[in-house]
């Protein structure tokens, strides 16, 4: 089968792989769509020692059920499934507890990051995968290709949402920074699920024009003037909640320089900015501020985003590339010409 192949530092290649053998608790999924996001070009990047080369890339996976294994129950030939983005144990302390993208036997201190498909372990960007039946959800009658990146696009913004939402009250402001993959999806959930009032920005105008159209109340360009024009807009006080889904120093910047007082920031994107915390007085931030790096997603939350797309309320903005085509897919998506969400189609 064709498998899209991380060699070397920034180079991938489709390579001819075995189709997976399956184990007795696990499926063979024929792969719809596999999503591309700016992560995998983070992983390709990190140099020749990196441990994952030689393994097979894809996050972001669904497809159809093409064989279960003997011990699989609940799952038919056919059937539409969506991979979990973190492969948890599901019996530790966090999977217990319902904080599953925590696993304690995937996840251990000095990980990378949580076991994910292309991550760790064989991804989706080949003909077939082979997945834990306890790691796939039913889409339905989705399309795969538009259900794969739910996976992340969808559940990251999800998760990080969700540990605010008791912030986001009808007369609270959330500002959301970019409206890319991540953050075209996360206005689509603000818009769905909270009353809340949404300032969405980014430097794209075509971006800041479908904020508009789906639920963006004000957009606004993420330049020099945004953080005046939200501290205005609120009267000086400040956002509820920061949402940061591209993490480069300027949009750091912006979100400390917006939050108000007791209220909360996200940094979801992981573009290398940063800023010092001084533990006392002088530091720059408000009292009460919640901050947390937010990663992936717990099942449930995957479970969320997809009714949601079920029920037609999000839908990801997908740019169909052939399997074949992977390569101009990576470039396209490293030189911005990607709009929503790259997926491959084998």
């Amino acid at each position: 089968m064709r498998a899209v192949t991380y060699v070397k530092n920034d180079t991938v290649e489709i390579w001819d792989k075995p189709v997976p053998e399956i184990e007795p608790d696990e499926v063979l999924l024929k792969v719809g769509g596999a999503g591309l996001c700016h992560s995998d070009i983070a992983i390709i990047g990190m140099g020749d020692e990196n441990p994952l080369i030689g393994g097979t890339l894809g996050h972001e996976v669904a497809g159809t059920v093409a064989k279960a294994g003997a011990e699989v129950r609940g799952w038919n030939e056919g059937d539409g499934a969506l991979v979990a983005l973190i492969l948890s144990c599901g019996h530790c302390r966090e999977c217990l507890a319902g904080r599953d993208n925590q696993c304690e036997v995937v996840y251990p201190r000095d990980a990378l990051a949580p076991l994910s498909p292309g991550i760790g372990s064989p991804g989706g960007m080949a003909d077939y995968i082979a997945v834990k039946a306890h790691h796939l959800d039913p889409i339905g009658g989705l399309d795969p290709v538009e259900a794969a990146p739910l996976a992340d696009a969808a559940l990251t913004p999800m998760h990080a949402i969700n540990t605010v939402r008791d912030r986001m009250t009808g007369d609270a402001t959330v500002v959301t920074i970019g409206l890319g993959g991540l953050g075209h999806m996360a206005l689509q959930i603000l818009a769905a699920t909270t009353g809340s009032r949404i300032i969405a920005l980014d430097t794209d105008p075509e971006k800041l024009a479908f904020a508009e159209k789906n639920g963006a109340d004000l957009t606004l360009p993420s330049d020099g003037g945004a953080a005046a024009r939200i501290l205005e807009e609120t009267g000086g006080i400040g956002a509820d909640v920061v949402l940061d889904f591209v993490g480069v120093q300027p949009t750091v910047d912006l979100a400390l320089a917006v939050v108000r007082g007791g209220g909360a920031i996200r940094f979801v994107g992981l573009g290398g900015g940063a800023f010092e915390y001084v533990a006392g007085s002088g530091t720059g931030l408000p009292w009460g501020v919640n901050i947390e790096r937010a990663y992936g997603g717990t099942r449930s939350d995957m479970r969320e985003v997809v009714a949601l797309a079920q029920a037609g309320k999000i839908g990801v903005e997908v740019v169909r590339y052939p399997l074949d085509d992977a390569l101009q897919a990576f470039d396209d998506l490293t030189n911005g010409r990607v709009q929503g969400r790259a997926v491959l189609v084998p």
